[in-house]
């Protein structure tokens, strides 16, 4: 494959001379600030996006995607209402649900926690986190003469466990707010409970949160006879919840409405999606401070050869040719520090997904595990061209500088 004749005479410019070293460390200095901000670019965008897709799943895993309630608080027709959420498309499972903040208190401490009352045969469904976790499946409180009452069960997050001190079989007493007028005055529902599983989703505000026992046992405590809060639904497709939310609003209609996970956390995941675009913004700043140094290497280069442009354009070289011929020397400059950082960056994503570097407190990050990284190919892709892009804009400059060179003058002064 024959090489035009731009490619060559660029390719001689970039072999600095001896004399002409201190261009050539420019050009390094220039290829290692490309790398560098392109190396930062991926790792951050990488480790914030699998951070994004990682909070999301864990989110989902002990959240319902999409939550029917009622206007003016619980509903007690809430097995027909189940019937008609079931037979809309999209729906994979649905389970009512009872919400509470309550206190609990054991032998070693106290603490305040969400209630939720399940239906142990249908919410581990709907939501991923109750899957393996041994869930309370009776109510029946009822003894028979001669033997002990038998106590009801409650599933604690892995997190508030901890805050209790306690652990599985334990008893621990559970205080509701919503209790009883006596003669001297409001008096809490106070019940006992025994331990009888954890679950853990490494949602840290979630397990050290929420405690889960059965519909009944919660109807109970917060006298609400048989009327539950609200539905929670699994779909078949993530990022259709919202259509399907909107569809069983319309059926039921006033007074019930849906919400989906992605109204339930908009705040949260607008505030990653600005996050993440303001990091590409200012890691972007890297390697345009690498641009104007090939724009430097350039302008010194067009200074250093100003003779030799002088008699290309006199043997009748076009400034078209002129300006290709820099623009050559500063994407190929670009090129290599955009390839040296891609390298870089998949490396360092690699071992940060495969080696546990550092493990993260839950208590400030949500997570307890390692660094979540997830690469996407159209992020490498966008970074790649945003760096190649910025090399090219700073090209154009001592390109046209040395493409304006009057022959005459600069064989004469040169």
């Amino acid at each position: 494959m024959r090489m035009s004749f731009e490619t060559f005479i660029g390719r001689r410019y970039l072999r600095a001379k001896q004399k002409q070293a201190f261009i050539s460390l420019i050009t390094i200095l220039s290829v290692a600030g490309v790398a560098l901000g392109v190396m930062a670019l991926i790792v951050v965008i990488a480790v914030m996006t699998g951070f994004e897709a990682d909070l999301k799943t864990r989110i989902l895993g002990g959240q319902p995607q999409v939550m029917i309630l009622r206007h003016g608080g619980a509903f007690t027709q809430y097995r027909e209402i189940l019937q008609k959420v079931e037979k809309t498309p999209g729906v994979e499972a649905a389970t009512p649900f009872i919400y509470a903040q309550i206190m609990l208190r054991s032998k070693n401490g106290a603490a305040g926690a969400v209630l939720r009352g399940i239906d142990p045969e249908s919410a581990g469904r709907v939501m991923k986190t109750l899957q393996d976790a041994d869930l309370p499946s009776s109510t029946d409180v009822k003894s028979t003469p001669g033997s002990p009452p038998q106590i009801p069960g409650i599933v604690l997050g892995r997190e508030l466990a901890k805050n209790l001190a306690v652990v599985e079989g334990d008893a621990i007493y559970l205080i509701s707010p919503r209790g009883m007028i006596s003669p001297i005055g409001h008096v809490p529902t106070m019940r006992q409970f025994k331990v009888t599983g954890f679950f853990e989703s490494g949602m840290y505000e979630y397990d050290q949160t929420f405690a889960y026992i059965n519909i009944r046992d919660a109807q109970k405590i917060m006298r609400l006879e048989d009327s539950v809060t609200g539905l929670d639904i699994r779909v078949t497709e993530l990022y259709d919840a919202g259509q399907i939310a909107q569809k069983i609003a319309d059926k039921l209609g006033f007074p019930y409405y849906a919400r989906d996970w992605m109204q339930l956390n908009r705040n949260l995941f607008k505030a990653l999606k600005l996050e993440r675009r303001v990091m590409f913004i200012i890691l972007t700043l890297i390697v345009l401070v690498a641009a104007f140094n090939i724009a430097s290497s350039l302008i010194m280069m067009v200074m250093g050869k100003t003779r030799d442009i002088a008699i290309l354009k006199a043997m009748g070289t076009t400034e078209r040719s002129v300006k290709k011929i820099f623009v050559f020397n500063g994407m190929v400059i670009g090129a290599l520090g955009t390839l040296i950082g891609l390298g870089l960056g998949l490396v360092i994503c690699t071992v940060l997904k495969h080696y546990n570097i550092h493990e993260l407190a839950g208590d400030i990050y949500y997570f307890t595990t390692r660094l979540p990284v997830k690469l996407e190919l159209l992020d490498v892709a966008s970074i790649i061209a945003a760096a190649l892009l910025i090399c090219f804009l700073a090209t154009l400059y001592p390109a046209r500088q040395a493409a304006k060179l009057n022959p005459v003058e600069a064989i004469r002064y040169g």
